[in-house]
């Protein structure tokens, strides 16, 4: 598992997309994504899927796994789902549109293809808007630009950034508890019963191992007065820089574009 507390090597700059700060990320594709949530033609999705996949192809540090995700997964998952769609869709709310395949007694209209792939390609440009700040941005980046531009309480905000390093910390431990049960020879059988036991067996060990991370992080945090003070000083800068402006004007003129060029309700 990935440590986000990890030294970080530096991005270049052609992946343009890693300098930004996250909350200018955030805001460039939330109005977008919300109202995508509302668009139900197949135009407007499309319109925002190119502009995501535009933004992530020449700003992201791009990887085999970035690669798969943009090129097989999304798509694959566009087919599966909209498909999906399209057969649970109410065959008399499209019975006015053309049929578009005949099997039998079974009629499949065109209504129910437009309808079920508007869903994929919906789904699909608010995932690819997501990656935009998901595939460059931490969580204690998140977290500190909170603290920092938006004057979070940093009680709530590292507080946060503390569960947050559990993660990790966890698949740490349950690696370290795998090892030991092996040497000891009570790793157990095959077969999805043994699967289960083991699994039992791992519960008590991870649980105390959590309760003695957790006592040592209340302790280090009481040790360095938090929360004793209304604000404090701050390790890692996460600043706002005009460059951040730029990025989330553009981004927000972009939308406002796409909606008004293939916006699906308008008379």
């Amino acid at each position: 598992m990935i440590d986000p507390y990890a030294e970080q090597t530096a991005a270049p700059a052609r992946v343009w997309l890693h300098h930004l700060n996250p909350l200018a990320k955030l805001g460039a594709v939330l109005p977008a994504m919300v109202l995508l949530l509302f668009v139900r033609d197949l135009a407007t999705p499309i319109a925002f899927l190119a502009l995501a996949y535009a933004v992530l192809l020449t700003g992201t540090r791009l990887t085999a796994r970035i690669w798969a995700v943009l090129l097989l997964a999304i798509p694959a998952g566009v087919v599966v789902l909209g498909l999906s769609m399209t057969l649970w869709t109410d065959p008399a709310q499209v019975a006015s549109t053309p049929i578009a395949l005949r099997i039998g007694s079974w009629e499949l209209h065109a209504g129910a293809l437009e309808s079920g792939f508007a869903t994929g390609l919906r789904l699909a440009a608010i995932l690819a808007l997501s990656l935009i700040s998901g595939l460059t941005t931490t969580g204690p980046d998140v977290v500190r630009a909170g603290v920092q531009q938006l004057r979070i309480p940093y009680r709530f905000g590292y507080t946060a950034l503390a569960a947050y390093r559990f993660v990790p910390r966890f698949g740490y431990e349950l690696s370290v508890i795998r090892a030991a049960h092996r040497v000891r020879g009570t790793h157990g059988g095959r077969g999805p019963f043994a699967r289960i036991a083991r699994g039992w067996g791992y519960i008590v060990p991870l649980l105390a191992s959590a309760i003695r991370h957790a006592e040592r992080v209340a302790l280090a945090m009481d040790s360095r007065a938090f929360g004793a003070h209304p604000t404090r000083t701050e390790r890692h800068e996460v600043p706002f820089r005009p460059r951040d402006v730029v990025f989330l004007l553009l981004m927000l003129a972009a939308s406002a574009a796409l909606l008004t060029l293939f916006f699906p309700w308008r008379s």
